[in-house]
This record gives C-alpha cells, structure tokens and sequence, in this order.
C-alpha cells in the first residue's frame, strides 16, 4: 500500500470539540498528487511509486525544466504545474497506475500521521538557543552569561570530544514529528487538520505519512 503523499504546509489555528475543548492544529494542503512513476523488483530491485505535487502559485506559472517536462511527459502529466517529486515504498500488491490522481481523502479523521519537514533555518547561534543551555548567572561581575564556558579536556586526550555541544549552524534541516492526530478531512479543498505544530514555515512543503507507532502515554 501507499505510505504518504507531500503537502504544503498552510498554516496553525485552532477548533473546538464538543465539549468545548481548544485544540491547536496544523492545516495542511494535501494534493492532489499524481503518480509519476513507478519502480519495480524486475527493473529497480525494489517496488515504489513516484508521486508529483501540484503546487498552486498566484501570478506566475510554476517553472519547469527540460528533464522535469519530459519526465513529465513520459507520463502524460506535462500539462500540469507539477514542481515537487516524492519516491514511497510500496509492496508487491499496490494498485496503483501512472497518471492517477490521489487526494486527501488517502487520510481518515483519527489516523495518525507522521510529518517531515525542513525546520526554519537561524543561522550561527550560540549554546543556549541551540541547545537550550541554561546559562551562567546573570548577576554583576560574573562575565559569562551565555559564553560555553571550558571546553579543553586537560592533556589527554588535548582535544575538544567529537559531538559535544557548542555554538553553531541550527536549523535548516529535515525533521520528523510522530504520530499527530488528523483532527478533521476536508475533501473540497483537499486540505487535513493536524494536532498540534509541524515543521517547517508557512507554504513549505512537507511529507505526511502514516505513523508507524504510537506515542507512548
């Protein structure tokens, strides 16, 4: 079966339960997205399916490059503004065909999804915003603050442990937050609500899976 299709990542807000509960939720543009390819154990050694992601742009067109139309085309998909390519593992007996068209309703309300995103870059930052250090005291005369402080390891072995944590580059990269709860399917629009936050910033595109565990409580 298909484990996931890419969205875009829309924006948070908030619904009520029943009972007037609050719950923050995460709106997520999911599709329609189109099987570009698919890969097999005979020609690939694995089996997965290929999908394209339409991402819907005001004013000017989506860009596309020669490699990109003539892939594109190879499916019969060159007239859509295809701009973002996702590769799922599949098993042996998915039903699937190049050129169909999936929409969010491959989610139900109450499933839970697994989101990866490219969190926010911010650049050199120091220990504390990186790593959520503490800090020195912040009284007068302690000259410290937010500095890391030692970092030598006296004369053996004469240099700084590989992996310690000190300032640097944080942000931009992938990460993955588990089993978040679809909160509701809006099939019109092709969008899915999410509890809670995901990564990445407003119109980044995400990968949303179906979760493979459950959070422990």
């Amino acid at each position: 079966m298909l484990t996931g299709l890419l969205g875009k990542k829309i924006g948070m807000t908030q619904i009520f339960t029943e009972t007037g509960e609050v719950i923050p939720v995460t709106v997520i543009e999911v599709g329609p997205g189109y099987v570009v390819q698919k890969k097999n154990v005979e020609t690939d050694g694995y089996e997965a399916v290929q999908l394209g992601f339409c991402l819907k742009r005001t004013g000017n067109h989506v860009k596309q490059n020669l490699p990109i139309k003539g892939h594109l085309k190879k499916a019969g998909l060159e007239s859509l503004p295809i701009s973002h390519f996702k590769e799922f593992r599949t098993g042996l007996d998915v039903q699937l065909e190049v050129g169909q068209k999936i929409t969010c309703d491959f989610f139900k309300e109450g499933e839970k999804v697994d989101v990866t995103g490219v969190i926010k870059g911010r650049g050199f930052a120091g220990g504390v915003k990186r790593h959520g250090w503490a800090g020195q005291p912040m009284s007068h005369g302690s000259m410290m603050h937010r500095r890391p402080g030692g970092t030598g390891a006296s004369a053996t072995p004469s240099r700084i442990i590989k992996g310690k944590a000190l300032p640097g580059h944080y942000g931009n990269t992938n990460m993955t937050v588990q089993s978040l709860v679809i909160r509701k399917v809006d099939i019109d629009r092709n969008l899915i609500l999410v509890e809670g936050a995901i990564p990445g910033s407003t119109t980044g595109i995400v990968e949303v899976k179906k979760a493979v565990k459950s959070k422990k409580k």
